[in-house]
């Protein structure tokens, strides 16, 4: 979608994923333990959903917590899920007053029962909103989502409801923790890392990237509309020819 932004005329992502990496850096270039830069990670989420909304980017789907970060000291998992907490307490009066829907992706059943409670508050809170769709991925493992979709598929192809030779890739979609939005038009990651970590492999076949040297904690508006501004001069093709 064209908008006008700062003067500027771009083409502006329905839906924005990104990965936020670099708030361990980010709190070791200032000295300061890991999670002090967790906490400046999430303050920066807070404003780069604002931004996102404002930008016009109608989803905004951000890696969180993966699978794999569970094998991180306790010390960091310990402070990683208390801003979980805080978030998940704290975001149903904000995404009510911003009119936010609110969705979170993953694997919640090992996550502690307090979080998945708050999950699912959060997401009956907002369920009914119509801005900017927030999707939070919390113990999420692209491999893992796709392996959860096989077996849901499988039990039931066993039981008869539905016939192998009818799986198509709508139906596998359909299955994913992302049913029901769209496919990342742009991927985002912070911090100079150039891979996506097991993150929405299947959804983001057709995606454009974009890899900046920003730490997470100092991305701003203005790095948002550096990263549409690139994406606005792709020519997205999705294997045709023009």
């Amino acid at each position: 979608m064209e908008r006008i932004i700062d003067g500027e005329k771009l083409n502006v992502p329905e839906h924005i994923a990104i990965i936020m990496d670099g708030n361990g850096r980010w709190a070791k270039k200032r000295f300061m333990p890991r999670n002090f830069g967790h906490k400046a990670g999430a303050d920066a989420l807070e404003q780069a959903l604002v931004d996102a909304d404002e930008l016009g980017v109608k989803y905004l789907t951000v890696y969180a917590f993966s699978t794999e970060n569970w094998k991180r000291s306790v010390e960091e998992i310990t402070g990683i899920m208390n801003l979980i907490r805080r978030y998940l307490e704290s975001a149903i009066p904000k995404s009510n007053k911003n009119n936010v829907r609110v969705r979170i992706i993953g694997d919640r059943t090992k996550l502690a029962p307090d979080i998945i409670k708050a999950i699912h508050n959060l997401e009956d809170a907002t369920r009914t909103n119509t801005g900017i769709q927030f999707n939070l991925a919390l113990n999420y493992g692209g491999r893992d989502e796709i392996t959860r979709a096989m077996r849901e598929l499988a039990e039931e192809v066993k039981e008869g409801k539905i016939n192998p030779e009818d799986i198509t890739e709508e139906i596998i979609s359909s299955r994913l923790d992302t049913r029901e939005v769209p496919d990342p038009d742009l991927l985002i990651r912070t911090s100079g890392e150039e891979r996506t970590s097991n993150f929405l492999p299947w959804q983001l076949a057709y995606s454009e990237f974009f890899f900046t040297d920003t730490l997470w904690p100092d991305f701003n508006r203005n790095s948002f509309i550096e990263a549409i501004r690139h994406y606005s001069k792709r020519d997205r093709r999705y294997g045709g020819v023009k």
